[in-house]
């Protein structure tokens, strides 16, 4: 296993804690991998807790719950982010084009100004981040 720590989109940590989502088996298989690195930032917590908790899926103190089990895995770590949000975006910032994107932009700029990889679901991602090599999808690991 690489030694680079995979920083987890939210989809991912949906897919993994719901199991009706359509690729849970495959999150549930990617956070199993022997020898993982992998870590939360506050905006990916942020995002699982706003999926969680809305039209009542499951309460808040379930969702930080499994926050905090989440935290008890193997190969966890927490991520801060210690820079704003134009920092982290600004060498692809040209190749956004809505608000749908903002929390992709984030992580990955935080992937690359941290020296992580982040971790998704969504090939969408790919044009902003463009040749860096910081996006690995699930079903290629």
């Amino acid at each position: 296993m690489n030694e680079s720590i995979h920083l987890v989109d939210v989809n991912v940590v949906i897919a993994r804690i719901f199991e009706s989502h359509e690729h849970h088996q495959l999150a549930v298989e990617w956070f199993n991998t022997p020898g993982l690195k992998w870590a939360l930032c506050p905006w990916s917590e942020a995002g699982f807790l706003r999926y969680a908790t809305r039209e009542n899926r499951i309460s808040m103190r379930e969702a930080t719950g499994i926050l905090e089990d989440l935290a008890h895995h193997p190969g966890y770590h927490y991520h801060g982010i210690a820079h704003d949000w134009r920092t982290l975006t600004k060498t692809f910032l040209h190749r956004l084009h809505g608000h749908k994107q903002i929390t992709d932009a984030l992580l990955l700029g935080l992937a690359l100004q941290d020296d992580l990889i982040l971790v998704t679901f969504d090939r969408a991602i790919l044009h902003m981040a463009g040749n860096s090599g910081k996006v690995q999808f699930v079903e290629q690991m």
